[in-house]
């Protein structure tokens, strides 16, 4: 089942105040990015809005009672203590939305900043090895 447009566009509307956002369509799903590579919430097909979270934010999205994203395939269940679910009383509450929102936004440069490292290091090796 594909994310609804119009929860799609409800979401979106939620975290409009932090300025633009990409949407770009993830196996069922969907990633809301902030700047280039950014990627500060996802929307799983079941309806979840999971939001990027780190060991300095993740306790705070616990202690509201969210939870981690988590998939099986085959028969291993794979628990992503990364994302979280937002809290479902921010689909209702604009100004709790942005809270948690604001709150994905430094893991998640974070996470766009070490993946960019990583890149560079992968070419870096793969040209000493060719070169």
């Amino acid at each position: 089942m594909a994310v609804e447009r119009e929860f799609l566009d409800h979401v979106l509307e939620l975290f409009d105040p932090l300025g633009p956002l990409r949407v770009k369509r993830m196996f069922s799903g969907a990633g809301l990015f902030l700047d280039e590579d950014a990627m500060i919430a996802m929307i799983a097909s079941s309806g979840t809005v999971y939001m990027k979270a780190d060991d300095a934010t993740r306790p705070a999205f616990e202690a509201a009672g969210s939870f981690p994203f988590t998939y099986t395939r085959g028969e291993i269940t794979r628990v992503i203590p990364s994302w979280m679910a937002l809290p479902e009383s921010a689909l209702d509450d604009p100004d709790e939305a942005l809270d948690w929102a604001r709150m994905a936004v430094e893991p998640a440069l974070a996470a766009a900043l070490e993946k960019r490292a990583e890149k560079a290091r992968k070419a870096a090796r793969k040209a000493k090895a060719t070169g």
